[in-house]
This record gives structure tokens, sequence and C-alpha cells, in this order.
């Protein structure tokens, strides 16, 4: 006597697709998915990151661009040296600015970076009366001069070729 015994087969569940082994749960399939949009989510946020650096250095780039030396308004002022600081001008992080009074109105002028002032030997303080003669450009938005030529008591000071060049070297500021 044979007796056929009848092996049940399970049937699909409803989160198993028929060509899944049946030790695909829906739990597992609903954890690879939950790991894929993980990741997709990531790699977002990673572009997102990315792109908001890119514009940050792009913003850098145009700040650090410094206004140029312009002919065309060549200019000649004097006044008395009210405030010697130091600022961010280009690339450089030590550039000498001198405000002036001229008569009522403060002028600003940026002179060259602080080691080629060292180099030179060349002192700023309140109270220093000088003449220049340099390009008033725009910078952001004040008006500010570039010196070309600086007299300062009976000396001087060259800063710039009659092309309005620097003759310092941006890179090393000397």
């Amino acid at each position: 006597m044979s007796h056929s015994r009848e092996v049940p087969v399970p049937s699909p569940s409803p989160w198993q697709s028929p060509w899944q082994s049946p030790s695909h749960s829906p739990a597992r399939s609903l954890s690879a998915i939950s790991s894929f949009l993980l990741l997709c989510l990531l790699l977002v946020l990673a572009q997102m990151v990315l792109a908001q650096e890119v514009l940050a250095q792009k913003a850098e780039q145009k700040d650090t661009i410094p206004t140029k030396y312009d002919l065309h308004t060549e200019m000649k002022t004097k006044g008395i040296v009210d405030e010697v600081n130091l600022l961010s001008f280009g690339t450089r992080k030590d550039f000498t600015e001198l405000i002036i009074k001229s008569g009522d109105d403060k002028v600003h002028i940026y002179v060259c970076p602080k080691p080629f002032q060292d180099e030179m030997g060349i002192t700023f303080i309140k109270g220093d009366e000088i003449a220049i003669t340099g390009s008033k450009v725009k910078q952001e938005t004040s008006d500010v001069i570039l010196v070309r030529e600086l007299t300062k008591g009976t000396d001087t000071l060259m800063f710039r070729d009659d092309k309005g060049n620097p003759i310092w070297n941006w890179h090393t500021g000397k």
C-alpha cells in the first residue's frame, strides 16, 4: 500500500512576489526599501552641502578680487591721519588703511600690505600730515583712494608705478 502524502505548498504572501524564495519576508523587503531610501536621502544631503560650499567659494573669490587702480580717477588730496587700520583687501588680510581728515571729510586711503610697509621702514601715526596721489575707486559701497604716491614730511614714497601697478608682490606682501 502506498501512501501518498501531500506536502502543503505555502501560498505566496501579498508582500512576496512569486519569484522570491520563501526566505524573503516582507520585513526584509521593507528593511531593504528603508535602507535604499536612507541612502538616497544621504546622497541628496551631500549634494546640498557641496552646492553650498561651491557657492560660498564663489562668493569668497568675488570678495578677494581687489579693486583696480584707475588712472582716469587719479586725484590729489592731503590731510591729517585720524586712524591707522589693518584690513582685508584682495587676498591680503594685512592691508594698511589710513583714514585722514581733509577739511570736514574723512577719506579712506588704502596704502599697501603691512609687510611692505615694515620692510620699507614706514610708520603712520595719528596726527601725521600727508599728501597723496591716488585713484578714487569704489570698494563695495564706499569711495576709497588707492595710493600711488604719498608724501609725509620731506619724504615722498612710491607704492605704485606710473600705470598704477603695485610695486610690492601680492603673494608675499613685500
